[in-house]
């Protein structure tokens, strides 16, 4: 199924098939049931850069883990450094308590104060309980430079863009490429932005779905491998080169509802990596590249009047976490894929131009190394 943003196609769409498992019916994160995605997106003005004026190119995504009072109800999680040169917030709470208690909010990287502040207006506004006879939410911000095309010293997301970015929150078809918290991101020296993907384990493995929703800007073009091929090398002079600093960052949030524990999602983390580097990444020096995991199937009350709490979690033992663990790579690999084929070609600050992944060229590529089945895409999908 097609996602989202203008008519450019989805890797799937074109025949490139990542991994072995199957999808879910979406292909996105939202597979996972109750997780819901939004975004607000904030273009505005062209020309020359006017510090604090604009042009804009940003914007904000929220990704709510359940339907339920998040905040009573909190999921188990685990934030995961791939490299530190980046910021998520309260992950020392969530390494110590095991758990998240609302939203996560992806957005620019000069952003996340404001965003995480109006997450606490947010969360004031649906408790009159929070921080007179309990403790106030820890807000989940995660963010990746968009400075090569928006006016990030502007910090131009503020709080009815996030209240707007969560209230959106649907599940289904998620919407990708350059919009929310993707809306100014480069990866590979293409347009990037926001992609998302999912996979369904068999029935002999409990039929759970692990989805993933990236925030892409990383990458230099020539290391791009798409399904193994390296259409990046192909493509170096597809355009002028860009000068800017090609490291980047991305933040990876995966989804499961299969009962793990804060630990496991560690390890689901860490395959994250494993993910990205398929699509031809190392992790630069100056990268902030995380993963933001939770469980949908280990809730725990804020109240509880018992001592002691009965939670059921997946044996390591078994063949059924390698299956977790090989959904998680396909899912990442995926997700940055989709990210770059559904971004459309964006001019920002200072007559900056970045050209989306072109889609007839990279079919072409695919094709000359064996990939038949990769076809272009048609007239009114291109």
């Amino acid at each position: 199924m097609k996602n989202g943003f203008g008519n450019r196609p989805r890797a799937r769409d074109l025949g490139i098939v990542v991994g072995v498992l199957p999808p879910g019916a979406h292909n996105a994160i939202t597979d996972v049931p109750g997780v819901r995605v939004g975004h607000c997106t904030l273009i505005q003005g062209h020309g020359n850069l006017m510090p604090g004026q604009g042009p804009i190119r940003t914007g904000v995504t929220a990704i709510l883990p359940h339907p339920g009072d998040l905040f009573l109800e909190k999921i188990t999680g685990a934030i995961v450094r791939i490299n530190g040169f980046g910021e998520v917030t309260n992950s020392q709470q969530v390494d110590e308590m095991g758990v998240m208690e609302g939203p996560i909010l992806l957005t620019n990287t000069m952003n996340v104060p404001r965003v995480a502040d109006a997450v606490i207006d947010w969360a004031y506004e649906h408790s009159s309980d929070m921080s007179v006879t309990t403790w106030g939410i820890s807000p989940i911000v995660a963010e990746t430079s968009d400075n090569y095309l928006n006016d990030a010293r502007g910090r131009h997301v503020r709080r009815e863009h996030v209240f707007e970015a969560i209230a959106s929150a649907r599940d289904g078809i998620v919407t990708e490429g350059a919009v929310g918290g993707g809306t100014g991101m480069i990866c590979y020296e293409f347009k990037g932005g926001i992609g998302t993907a999912s996979r369904v384990l068999a029935a002999e493995f409990g039929g759970y779905t692990v989805g993933a929703l990236v925030q892409s800007n990383f990458g230099s073009r020539a290391k791009l491998r798409i399904d193994g091929v390296p259409v990046g090398r192909a493509l170096m002079d597809y355009d002028e080169r860009i000068q800017r600093d090609s490291q980047g960052s991305v933040i990876v949030v995966i989804a499961t509802d299969a009962p793990m524990s804060s630990r496991q999602l560690k390890r689901m983390g860490m395959r994250v990596a494993f993910g990205l580097a398929r699509t031809g990444t190392q992790g630069g020096n100056t990268s902030g590249d995380f993963a933001i995991c939770f469980s949908t199937a280990r809730n725990r009350p804020h109240h509880s009047t018992a001592p002691t709490l009965q939670l059921t979690q997946v044996v390591e033992d078994t063949a059924l976490i390698n299956q977790l663990f090989d959904a998680v790579v396909e899912t990442t690999e995926e997700a940055v894929l989709n990210s770059l084929f559904k971004a459309e070609t964006m001019q920002g600050r200072d007559h900056h131009i970045i050209y989306a992944l072109p889609i007839q060229e990279t079919v072409e590529i695919m094709n000359r190394y064996g990939h038949t089945q990769v076809k272009a895409p048609s007239a009114e999908s291109s």
